[in-house]
């Protein structure tokens, strides 16, 4: 099969989504590693998608305390297009920022304030998930219910960015997204399976607090539901679409 742009990102995606659900360790590098190679050969084309297994495995390899070769990445990320400096403020990064050689890859860096919105949003909105998911995780203890409650997502933007960057964590957020509802689907199903089974075999099961805690959860799922589609992104007027320097080093607070 030969590789397209589409057919990539998509891979990347699924790597993304196997990384965060089964962690770094089982996963590996591997998956990220073949991105990088297959979009490479791709060309200008495949190039941003290059700097989004580069900027990957920076983050991977600033989690196992190998700064050298994260700064290695980064650089080889941004020559390629990479440019979500919110993300270059993440607390794991933040340790290379007394390091001339990451100081001079940051410089290095150009975009626009519209996309800078953009990055910004993204990033707020996997807090918000990350939140939401641990929350769900929280309400759904003890429920008799036998429902599934989805975990709803705030709806991608759809502007065309200004730069190719914008693309690398919209599909972050995408697998950040995909992720957290999986495992959120998976312990829901556990949950309704062991209570199907329950209700079963006990004669005392209340069946009055299960329609309770079936109704009171489906109003949860309504009010996330609409909280998600109300973070929607949208462009602020006016904002500017010529290229600038990122904001300086240690100015941007990361969301949290």
């Amino acid at each position: 099969m030969v590789d397209t742009v589409n057919s990539l990102a998509t891979r990347y995606h699924e790597v993304l989504v196997e990384i965060l659900t089964k962690g770094p360790a089982v996963a590996g590098t591997r998956g990220v590693h073949d991105v990088v190679a297959r979009a490479t050969a791709l060309g200008p084309d495949g190039a941003w998608l290059a700097a989004a297994g580069r900027a990957s495995l920076a983050g991977l390899a600033c989690a196992q305390g190998q700064g050298d070769l994260a700064i290695l990445h980064l650089e080889a990320a941004v020559s390629d297009g990479f440019n979500d400096c919110v993300a270059l403020h993440l607390p794991l990064i933040r340790p290379l920022h007394q390091d001339p050689r990451f100081q001079a890859l940051y410089q290095r860096i150009r975009i626009t304030q519209a996309d800078l919105d953009e990055f910004y949003w993204m990033h707020q909105e996997m807090q918000i998930m990350m939140r939401d998911a641990q929350q769900a995780s929280v309400d759904n203890i003890g429920r008799l219910d036998t429902g599934v409650s989805l975990l709803p997502q705030a709806p991608m933007p759809t502007r065309e960015p200004d730069t190719l960057g914008v693309l690398i964590t919209r599909i972050e957020l995408a697998a950040t997204q995909t992720a957290l509802q999986r495992a959120a689907l998976q312990a829901d199903f556990q949950r309704s399976a062991g209570n199907t089974s329950l209700s079963l075999i006990d004669d005392s099961w209340d069946y009055a607090r299960a329609r309770r805690d079936a109704w009171y959860a489906d109003d949860l799922d309504s009010q996330r539901l609409r909280a998600a589609a109300g973070r929607a992104f949208v462009e602020r007027p006016g904002a500017g679409t010529t290229l600038m320097p990122c904001p300086p080093l240690g100015s941007i607070a990361y969301p949290g």
